[in-house]
């Protein structure tokens, strides 16, 4: 928006909201999700359209932050062994991954364009990565994080995001003009690792007093200043040594994986976290510059469907090499065939080091920015695109899908209960998402049909409006709770009873509509406990006895929460657990009899 002195100081962030609130929406319920919407409000407010903002780079800065919560809250939902465990895939795939595609990229941009070594390297270097900002919010909407296709992707973006680092000096290294600054690299090298030091050093010893003290002052909102002043002190101490603020807070993030205080912190960055994402994609479209698009075209045209397919092709070779299924080999290759908003940053350095020309830089920009459009609606067509590869993503006719009850998810959960209701003689049509355990229920003689159960169409052909009862056994809880909205939208009068992952996860099922819910692990656990307690020497009645008060207990203070209406996501976020019992001081083990 042109500067001007008499304009409302509330009137920018007024457009920008506006044009979310309008967009977003509108391609959720065209299904292109709201990555999409985003990018075209940003293009429709931007310079080249209705010219409300003349440029994108104040928004961008600030947007930027986005990307830097949106790395923290990745690194809360990790730890340093989940890390060890995923290592083969982030340092060996991942770097295949950036060395075959920024290979392949950069021989057709020398070869096919024309460009200079220099240039070529460093723009193919730069469309090997992919979007971080793009990719992880798309893996939360549909529950599949911790998919293995999911977890595949992430460790590929881990690596990408580390790699800006080298990619930079990179550009200082081909750069025609004299560096500006002093000092050698060794001393560079020594200022990176200081600050990586400072940080770890903080997030072991000092974080956890530090919020210990803030906590037991009572003041919710100190509690979100802190959380958000470790963010940004770790990105801030990281971009001052020449370094990734994603990667200062990503790692600030791990350090407090572990911590007591992690969900409170996720739940008071969550929100920051969504809202300067959605404003990053808005900058990104009000970036795009249609002036070169509309010069360009042939070559931006041929340039996505060349770095899509050449990602796409690559991840997949890759990902069967290092010993991944076909289907999470293709998933994930179609998760990560689009360039990275990092892309952005390292085109911006090359121009203003002369290693790439402005139109040059423009031109790439223009080729991320339209290839990240082109990820959810290959996110939203990956079965069809799985079917005509030759994957094994069947085409379900649900014939003989005729059951007395729906069960959705057969899973460890769903084939126990089915075993339940078999015994007595109920029929039962299954569904599930997984095609190898659908393949590996038809070599047991179990009839498993493929289907996503958040989708009505789906229930319908199963026979959702014919069946007596659906159960919902799925293990993803977002799955779960969408299950159940859906059902109580669709069939309102149909008993539905649902898995749940937690108490609050519990009382959430039960505000979506389901009729009863089962939490996966309460009854394992009085179990082991009556068991113990028999193990200690307490007769086994005695320890019935005490099991049932237990659950008795438990069940009052349940219906106590439901009734007072503990559902809501900040409710939910700040229920702890509580025991029913107050231990004592020295508890001792009962005397053996």
């Amino acid at each position: 928006m042109e500067e001007a002195h008499h304009a409302p100081p509330l009137l920018e962030p007024m457009v920008l909201l506006a044009a979310a609130v309008l967009a977003v929406p509108l391609f959720k319920r065209l299904g292109l999700g709201s990555v999409l919407g985003y990018i075209a409000a940003g293009v429709a407010i931007g310079p080249f359209v209705l010219g409300l903002f003349a440029t994108s780079g104040r928004v961008a800065g600030v947007a930027e932050l986005g990307i830097v919560l949106l790395l923290f809250i990745i690194g809360l939902e990790l730890n340093l062994r989940r890390l060890w465990a995923l290592r083969r895939d982030i340092f060996g795939l991942g770097t295949a991954q950036m060395l075959v595609c920024g290979g392949l990229l950069s021989l057709g941009l020398a070869y096919g364009l024309g460009w200079s070594v220099p240039a070529a390297l460093v723009a193919g270097l730069g469309l090997a990565l992919s979007s971080t900002a793009l990719v992880l919010p798309l893996l939360e909407d549909s529950g599949e994080v911790e998919a293995a296709h999911g977890r595949t992707a992430f460790a590929m973006l881990l690596l990408q995001d580390l790699a800006i680092v080298p990619l930079l000096a990179l550009v200082a290294f081909l750069s025609p003009f004299a560096p500006e600054h002093e000092g050698s690299p060794w001393q560079a090298a020594a200022l990176a690792l200081g600050a990586v030091a400072a940080v770890v050093l903080a997030g072991r010893f000092l974080l956890n007093p530090f919020f210990g003290l803030l906590a037991r002052s009572g003041a919710r909102e100190i509690m979100t200043a802190a959380a958000l002043l470790v963010v940004l002190g770790a990105a801030g101490l990281m971009a001052i040594a020449g370094l990734s603020m994603a990667m200062g807070a990503f790692l600030a993030g791990v350090l407090l994986a572990e911590s007591n205080y992690r969900h409170e912190l996720e739940a008071d960055i969550e929100p920051f976290r969504g809202l300067l994402l959605g404003l990053f994609f808005l900058s990104v479209g009000m970036g795009l510059d249609l002036g070169v698009i509309a010069a360009r075209w042939p070559v931006l045209l041929a340039g996505v469907v060349v770095l899509v397919v050449v990602k796409l092709l690559a991840v997949h070779a890759l990902a069967r090499l290092f010993g991944h299924p076909a289907t999470v080999a293709l998933r994930a290759g179609l998760l990560l065939a689009q360039g990275g908003e990092f892309g952005f940053v390292l085109y911006t350095a090359a121009a203003a080091a002369g290693v790439l020309s402005a139109e040059q830089a423009s031109l790439l920009v223009a080729l991320v920015t339209l290839s990240m459009a082109t990820t959810p609606l290959l996110i939203r067509f990956g079965p069809a695109i799985l079917r005509r590869c030759g994957q094994d993503i069947p085409d379900e006719d649900y014939a003989g899908a005729d059951g007395a009850v729906l069960m959705i998810g057969f899973g460890r959960f769903g084939q126990l209960v089915a075993q339940v209701l078999l015994r007595q003689g109920v029929s039962l049509t299954l569904l599930d998402s997984d095609v190898r355990r659908i393949e590996e229920a038809a070599r047991f003689g179990a009839r498993v049909f493929y289907g996503d159960g958040t989708r009505l169409d789906v229930l319908r052909a199963a026979g959702a409006e014919k069946v007596r009862m659906i159960l919902v056994c799925t293990h993803r809880p977002e799955a779960t709770t969408r299950i159940v909205q859906v059902v109580r939208e669709a069939f309102p009068e149909l008993p539905c009873i649902a898995r749940a992952y937690d108490r609050p996860h519990a009382l959430q099922l039960l505000a979506a509509g389901a009729d009863e819910v089962v939490r996966e692990t309460l009854e394992s656990a009085l179990a082991l406990g009556r068991e113990a307690l028999v193990g200690l020497g307490v007769p086994r009645d005695t320890a019935e006895l005490v099991e049932q008060e237990i659950r008795r207990l438990d069940r009052e203070r349940f219906k106590a929460q439901r009734l007072h209406g503990a559902v809501t996501p900040a409710d939910l976020f700040a229920m702890h657990p509580e025991p029913l019992t107050p231990p004592r001081a020295k508890a001792k083990a009962p005397p053996a009899e």
